[in-house]
């Protein structure tokens, strides 16, 4: 294959749905990998740019556009970084309302992701039709799983997609009491399928692959940290959010269109399921904990293609976390206090299903956007993926191209719901000298 000084190179063309499109270009000569780019070549969608002159109050619905898979953390990052600028604090009830909405997130994202998407490629399946086929009942037992995440979302945010019901301050309108206390009992056969599902994954045949990460999340001193919290990392760092971009930083890379994020000081930065589990391991609830510990995971998990079964661990938290509020739930009363325009800057960060989504906003003293800075996770993974894809190709040289292609889309998929969409998203040609 790379014998005598031959060389391989793997074109990756149309690598689908990655927030845009993207691409992966690899180059082997005797068996090293000497390029490797992955490439996000979307267009620009100006957000930034046309957030200015807006009221601050639109921020939230509108940033919500950029992902139909997880808009509450738009929402969420959004409105914590203008109530930060307006000096709002939620009171208790409106505090746990929203925490609810984003549990349904986690929950009908990360059962997509788990399910329909990575799984099939531990299972030798092209696709979760296939999945389908082979196991109706595992399939329709997900939808299910995902429908109540998203019923979480409709009922408290006025839709599933894009919810509407946020604003500064609180809800618009809230939910009756009667309606959130008649979720328990799906959620409760919720958690059930859960744990079924962190059980199921867990018995998959993971390749052999332990990275050194430095791990980055939100951590919060009384919860495993969603949507609050200070950021915090497995080599040192412990800020508040305000001071995300001292530590954090993006540049323009040659062969790509979005933005490259990387930590200032040099560290492999890594965020999302793997850095919350081993940054937040002793804030999971008892079940959550108890299902990884089953599962075969210690407190720290660096095989970045078990990251499958520490998303079916949150799925489980998620679930637990929202039986727990649906249960205690009082409606809050007002839905929401003043939200009162003044100047000043603005940070918020929560935890999309991905990992940290940063926002950062300057307004003017008429609520006025000045300007508008966001940094979504999946920028900030991007060297991460590079540095996984060479361990994997450099690993697998011996496998033939369809295989090798198929490891590359699987350590793709380790990562990000959105890049999962498409089971069929590479066309490699390989070119031999």
């Amino acid at each position: 294959m790379t014998n005598g000084g031959k060389t391989r190179t793997i074109r990756v063309e149309n690598l689908a749905r990655v927030e845009g499109e993207g691409r992966l270009r690899v180059r082997i000569r005797d068996g090293k990998v000497q390029d490797l780019r992955f490439a996000i070549f979307e267009p620009p969608r100006f957000f930034e740019a046309f957030l200015r002159g807006r009221d601050c109050s639109e921020a939230p619905d509108m940033t919500s556009r950029i992902c139909g898979i997880c808009p509450v953390a738009y929402i969420m990052s959004a409105t914590q970084a203008m109530e930060h600028i307006l000096g709002i604090q939620v009171p208790r009830p409106i505090r746990d309302l929203r925490r609810l909405m984003y549990c349904g997130e986690w929950i009908q994202s990360h059962t997509l992701h788990v399910t329909m998407l990575h799984a099939p490629d531990f299972l030798g399946l092209p696709d979760a039709f296939a999945l389908a086929r082979r196991d109706r009942r595992l399939v329709e037992k997900a939808l299910r799983l995902k429908k109540i995440g998203n019923d979480l979302m409709a009922l408290v945010g006025g839709r599933a997609i894009h919810p509407v019901n946020l604003r500064l301050g609180g809800f618009h309108k809230v939910p009756a009491k009667a309606d959130v206390r008649a979720l328990a009992g799906p959620l409760s056969w919720a958690m059930e399928t859960a744990l079924d599902t962190v059980r199921a994954v867990a018995r998959f045949d993971f390749p052999d692959l332990e990275r050194d990460y430095a791990f980055m999340a939100l951590r919060h001193p009384g919860e495993y940290a969603i949507h609050e919290g200070r950021l915090v990392s497995s080599d040192g760092l412990d800020i508040p959010v305000e001071a995300f971009l001292d530590h954090v930083a993006e540049e323009q890379v040659p062969h790509s269109t979005a933005l490259s994020g990387y930590r200032t000081d040099g560290a492999n930065h890594h965020v999302g399921p793997l850095a919350r589990y081993a940054l937040n391991h002793d804030r999971l609830s008892a079940a959550a904990r108890g299902a990884a510990r089953d599962a075969g995971l210690g407190p720290v998990c660096r095989n970045p293609f078990q990251s499958i079964v520490v998303r079916a661990v949150e799925i489980v938290q998620a679930c637990e976390d929202a039986l727990a509020l649906v249960e205690r739930y009082e409606e809050p009363d007002p839905p929401s206090v003043a939200a009162v325009p003044r100047a000043g800057e603005g940070h918020g960060c929560t935890e999309a299903p991905r990992g940290i989504l940063y926002h950062r906003y300057r307004i003017a003293g008429d609520g006025a956007i000045l300007d508008a800075r966001i940094v979504p996770p999946t920028a900030q993974n991007q060297r991460a993926i590079e540095r996984d894809l060479r361990a994997v190709i450099e690993r697998n040289l011996h496998l033939a191209d369809p295989d090798l292609q198929w490891r590359c889309e699987q350590a793709i998929r380790n990562y990000d719901p959105c890049i999962s969409c498409a089971t069929h998203f590479l066309t490699m040609t390989v070119e031999r000298g």
